[in-house]
């Protein structure tokens, strides 16, 4: 492919594009796609602070770090949730230098699988980014359904909590899931105009419920004493070890980080992308990084009785820690409403990112049906099919829910695996392309990590590992048909269903990112 060189600046000056799709256009954007031989097909309508507001809403650190305090209280204990959480920012940090660099070399919006199909050696390829390209997509797909279902059970928590003679069905939450899908659908298509200026004004609601939350909670609950909190280890789970109950409660960090790369997929719809992404992942990190440290602090000063919080009918201690702190339902629901409300906006930005890069890998010839979920809609600019297509998997997935909670779960805890195996595939190739490829051959982006880039991408593998294994770990010993974690062979069998179509039809069509206009063209 040849290349197209960049501009190294940029007035910011806005011109008409030749595309009849996209109305205006930085010339930079349309000159860093023709140099990968894409074309223009989605309006840019997002700048640096409505994909930060996207990116942060739908990682929503602070409160996806309640929604599973659980795991980390039970493993690990309040001190465990502490330095966990430490260390999974530190690596969430060294993940996203690395694909900061990678976006800024390559801003296409399949994100993961083109940056490998791009930096791998020619001999693996093809492969690697068909492979890396379905694990993306799973992960999307389902981070959407988590999110929804979370939101869905919170609301059935807020019932138990303010109507004993409740009855806790799962179809319930899986009837409130489709409601919360259903609101994501209709912002993302018929209102999918006003998404940036929504995001915008969710990233300030995202702050200001953090202190709503926190201010209330530190004034009325109880305080703890600080070795409460930072020397208080729990081995809930039966394991014997501190350090492995330390270890398997990781997941409960992890999974509140999981998502800051959302701005990646959205790139063709970003001004200035090469810029603006790098810009908007670190800054995410750095935002909620901070917000959900701050929370996890005060709800453990805060926390009172572990074992009463852990034992909630609600099924999520933080609900009854809030009830605990304010000795009211009617506060504990309107701080646990700040956080319903943002698995809410999670769902929106996660049905937005889920469908591009769905939309990104079909547009390579990736995934089954391709020639039909490439297809954007003229008017809106929008990849309509793929949006039905997530909500048509988080509706059926739902439906698990409904027969059993664990199998669902299952599906769901693909989360930190998925995200992690691809961030594995793609920096590993990085890291081989840095140790093999003279300095000045590299065709770095506008950012770039410099001398410090091969010790941060072999520290962000280490940590990606680690994560990866003990995301498949039960969350006590010895665990039953009903608690075991089922992410290990769900993970498998679906690799061996993509690995199915691989074989019988992928590897035909599959030749990784295609060229769909000659950067020539784009050239004086």
């Amino acid at each position: 492919m040849s290349a197209l060189p960049v501009p190294e600046e940029n007035d910011g000056t806005k011109i008409p594009s030749t595309n009849t799709v996209n109305r205006c256009v930085y010339p930079r954007d349309e000159a860093v796609l023709a140099r990968f031989g894409k074309k223009q097909q989605l309006n840019r309508k997002f700048g640096l602070l409505s994909i930060v507001g996207l990116t942060c809403t739908l990682m929503i650190t602070w409160e996806g770090t309640l929604t599973v305090f659980q795991l980390g209280l039970t493993n690990g204990g309040p001190s465990g949730l502490v330095y966990g959480f430490l260390f999974a920012w530190i690596g969430t940090a060294l993940q996203a230098l690395v694909m900061g660099e990678m976006a800024s070399m390559i801003p296409l919006a399949g994100g993961a699988y083109n940056w490998v199909a791009i930096l791998s050696p020619p001999w693996c390829s093809k492969f690697l980014s068909y492979l890396t390209g379905w694990i993306t997509v799973i992960g999307w797909q389902a981070a959407l359904a988590s999110s929804a279902l979370l939101g869905g059970v919170m609301i059935q928590g807020l019932l138990v909590l303010n109507y004993p003679t409740y009855v806790f069905e799962r179809w319930h939450g899986t009837l409130l899931l489709y409601a919360l899908i259903v609101i994501g659908l209709v912002i993302n298509t018929w209102l999918a105009r006003l998404l940036p200026r929504i995001e915008g004004l969710v990233l300030g609601i995202h702050v200001i419920g953090f202190f709503c939350t926190l201010i209330p909670l530190v004034y009325l609950g109880p305080h703890g004493s600080p070795s409460d909190v930072f020397a208080a280890f729990n081995d809930g789970g039966g394991w014997g070890s501190q350090g492995l109950s330390f270890m398997i409660g990781l997941s409960t960090s992890m999974f509140a980080f999981i998502g800051f790369d959302a701005a990646s997929h959205m790139a063709e719809e970003i001004e200035r992308a090469d810029i603006v992404i790098p810009r908007s992942i670190i800054a995410s990190v750095a935002l909620n990084g901070s917000l959900g440290f701050g929370m996890v602090i005060a709800t453990l000063f805060c926390i009172g009785d572990v074992d009463d919080a852990l034992a909630s009918a609600t099924g999520f201690p933080f609900i009854q820690i809030f009830r605990n702190a304010t000795n009211s339902n009617a506060g504990a629901s309107a701080m646990t409403s700040m956080i319903i409300a943002a698995m809410v906006f999670a769902t929106i930005g996660f049905l937005a990112t889920a469908s591009r890069m769905a939309w990104a890998f079909a547009r390579e010839k990736g995934l089954p049906g391709y020639n039909t979920l490439v297809k954007v809609q003229t008017k809106s600019a929008l990849p309509m099919y793929c949006i039905g297509l997530s909500t048509m998997i988080s509706l059926l997935l739902a439906l698990i829910n409904i027969g059993s909670s664990t199998a669902f779960n299952a599906l769901t805890s693909l989360v930190i695996s998925a995200f992690y195996s691809s961030f594995v595939i793609s920096a590993s190739v990085l890291l081989h392309k840095r140790l093999t490829t003279p300095e000045h051959e590299m065709n770095y982006g506008p950012f770039r990590n410099r001398h410090f880039g091969i010790p941060i991408i072999i520290g962000s593998i280490v940590y990606s590992v680690i994560g990866i294994f003990f995301s498949f770990w039960p969350g006590s010993l010895n665990p039953t048909l009903v608690n075991m974690n089922w992410s290990a062979p769900v993970f498998s069998g679906v690799m061996v269903l993509s690995m199915g179509f691989w074989f019988i039809h992928g590897r035909r069509v599959y030749t990784g990112p295609i060229i769909e206009v000659d950067s020539r063209e784009m050239s004086g």
